[in-house]
């Protein structure tokens, strides 16, 4: 659900819309590993690692392209941004507490928040954790104050304090568990409350309740020195490389790294007949407890969706470049992990070998991704560095990129992507399909610059 003036960016999480019918058993190596290839070969991703969890246990892996710029094939254990993945590893740390009675899931969010923070509420009810972990807080997708220093890495510099700030004055546009509405900062906020109730960081807190006990060791947010020399590199829809995402005051809406060897011992936990305490609670976090869009029911932040009595139980991810996915069939036992290093997702792969009556998508390579740059002198792309007003709320900023020949841009609370141009006025962006023109005057300056995007037309005039 995104505003049509703040779409630059690639978000922590997005709803797939593949349509589950009568589950089937899971696609041959030949016929898997001949989906990856050719999503890989028709520039629908820039490498694809893939695992399959049986249901009488074992395991199969696939593999597909490369780790990018150095052409490094991937393996499993390369290590990937599995962006909003994290919000299901927030709601089993929630799971974990409650059946340990730390807290309860029908806890006010005031109960947890430091003195002198209030939290929004509306009609008399409070947002609760729950109301958190099933996107039905009536908490917006992302904090409005957040507004970045370094655009390519967009949450690194959000603070405590700013979120802390933001919640004391927000006013909540509906009722607490009136609709769902997708929120990074409801699963941010949620991961941060609980780990501090621990006393730890989120990443300290995700590592004790449930990757030490799943023997999950190349699964957190810093980068040991074995997992940075396995670092896969993110590439936009583009497939241009992009920097990683460093998230820390909302790190549990996204900002877990793993690899496929780890994230199939997390699947591999969530189905079959539970035998440990953390296997209770990943079995808590699955169960739908409300309704979430486009007929899916949610659980603590696990997605289900069921059609035809076949269930499946997921959730995907992305960042700036990186698309994963991780689901299971309940029912059949069986589970998939799709891990690519690009702006591009496979959710649909992913849905195909748990259920092969669901069709394969065309390769999800748009044209725009594909358009080729002009060269412009770098005194073009000097002139238009600056901010432009979109509206009262949002400002455009653009700056340099760090390579040749184009600009990075950024709407208010979004990340940032590059502008390619294809006239010395006139550009273009690869993460979505848009066009923006800057205005000159008879002196020569820049004065405003006009978007193009969704057969919209928004002008902003430039505020320095």
């Amino acid at each position: 659900m995104r505003n049509r003036t703040a779409v630059f960016g690639a978000s922590l999480g997005l709803l797939a819309t593949a349509h589950a019918v009568s589950g089937q058993g899971v696609p041959s190596d030949a016929d898997i590993q001949g989906m990856i290839d050719a999503r890989v070969a028709s520039g629908g991703a820039v490498g694809i690692a893939l695992g399959v969890v049986e249901a009488d246990g074992t395991t199969r892996t696939f593999f597909a392209g490369s780790t990018g710029d150095p052409a490094v094939p991937l393996d499993e254990n390369t290590i990937f941004e599995i962006g909003s993945i994290t919000k299901v590893f927030t709601g089993t740390l929630l799971a974990d507490m409650a059946r340990r009675g730390e807290v309860s899931v029908d806890d006010p969010l005031q109960m947890y928040l430091p003195d002198g923070v209030g939290a929004p509420s509306r009609g008399g009810a409070d947002i609760t954790l729950e109301t958190l972990a099933t996107h039905r807080s009536g908490l917006p997708r992302l904090p409005t104050n957040l507004a970045p220093a370094d655009m390519s890495n967009p949450y690194v510099d959000y603070t405590e304090a700013m979120l802390y700030d933001f919640l004391s004055s927000y006013e909540l546009p509906r009722d607490v568990d009136a609709q769902a509405e997708y929120s990074n900062l409801g699963a941010g906020l949620l991961g941060l409350v609980l780990a501090r109730h621990l006393g730890m960081s989120y990443e300290e807190a995700v590592r004790e309740r449930i990757l030490a006990p799943l023997g999950m060791d190349r699964t957190g947010i810093r980068l040991s020195p074995e997992m940075q020399a396995s670092l896969s590199v993110g590439h936009d829809a583009g497939g241009d490389a992009v920097p990683l995402w460093d998230i820390t005051t909302l790190a549990g809406a996204g900002g877990l790294r793993s690899d496929l060897a780890d994230m199939l011992r997390f699947v591999q936990a969530s189905v079959g007949e539970a035998e440990s305490e953390i296997e209770l609670a990943l079995r808590d976090a699955h169960e739908v407890r409300a309704d979430m869009e486009r007929g899916m029911g949610i659980g603590l932040n696990w997605i289900t969706r069921t059609t035809d009595d076949q269930r499946t139980v997921w959730h995907n991810g992305g960042t700036a470049g990186f698309r994963t996915f991780a689901g299971f069939d309940p029912d059949r036992d069986v589970a998939v992990v799709v891990l690519t290093n690009s702006g591009i997702g496979a959710d649909d792969i992913g849905f195909h070998i748990l259920n092969p009556e669901i069709p394969l998508e065309p390769p999800p390579v748009p044209s725009f991704a594909l358009r080729e740059a002009v060269e412009v002198s770098d005194a073009v792309l000097d002139r238009y560095v600056g901010r432009y007003q979109l509206t009262p709320q949002v400002v455009a900023t653009f700056e340099r990129g760090e390579g040749e020949g184009f600009l990075t841009t950024q709407l208010t609370g979004q990340p940032s992507v590059r502008a390619y141009p294809s006239s010395e006025t006139r550009f273009f962006l690869r993460s979505v399909e848009a066009e923006i023109e800057f205005e000159v005057d008879a002196a020569g300056e820049v004065v405003a610059m006009v978007l193009y995007q969704e057969g919209q037309t928004q002008r902003a005039q430039r505020i320095r």
